[in-house]
């Protein structure tokens, strides 16, 4: 059932947009897979952020787009970190956050610079250290939504993309906003 309603979904989607699809430059019409790699700041939002400074993001991502649709699939291993803010209590350390998720990625056809919107779900591995000792860790589900805009350049795109990412707890959520800046080839 899930399968049917995938596989209608996609292809009322390509048809909706097919023409324009074809009046549209896309410049991953001629790379149907693509791979990449990303980095960036790490905004924590909510009290994620009053305990932790602005963190770090770094990315691995493989993209699959399908000829004549705008809507492509991607594949993201992201780690962000982030340090404890100084405190007068003299605790030190870090949180990290390592994450494997797939998202759909609808590309808005443009001439030059191509605005895209994405969206997933993944794994979420949460850790982290305090006055240099191990924290634990443990694997979450979590989501993320967002968008960014692509330039085609001789042989690879570049990207800038911004996501709002939720990790579910037992006790609430982990909310953080990587900005990045990317590389597909």
């Amino acid at each position: 059932m899930k399968r049917t309603f995938l596989a209608v979904a996609l292809a009322g989607t390509a048809l909706v947009s097919l023409p324009l699809a074809t009046r549209a430059q896309v410049s991953t019409a001629a790379k149907p897979v693509e791979f990449g790699f990303a980095g960036g700041a790490s905004l924590p939002i909510s009290e994620l952020s009053d305990a932790t400074n602005t963190g770090f993001n770094l990315t691995g991502t493989l993209g699959f787009h399908p000829q004549m649709i705008p809507l492509g699939v991607r594949v993201d291993v992201a780690y962000n970190r982030f340090g404890i803010k100084n405190n007068s209590a003299g605790i030190t350390g870090d949180f990290h956050f390592t994450s494997v998720t797939g998202n759909l990625e609808y590309s808005i056809p443009s001439e030059a610079v191509s605005p895209y919107l994405i969206g997933g779900a993944g794994l979420y591995n949460a850790s982290g250290s305090i006055n240099g000792s191990s924290g634990g860790s443990s694997n979450k589900f979590g989501w993320n939504l967002g968008g960014g805009i692509k330039m085609p350049l001789s042989g690879f795109d570049t990207f800038l993309e911004a996501r709002y990412n939720q990790i579910l707890g037992d006790g609430g959520s982990v909310k953080f906003i990587p900005i990045t800046f990317g590389v597909m080839f």
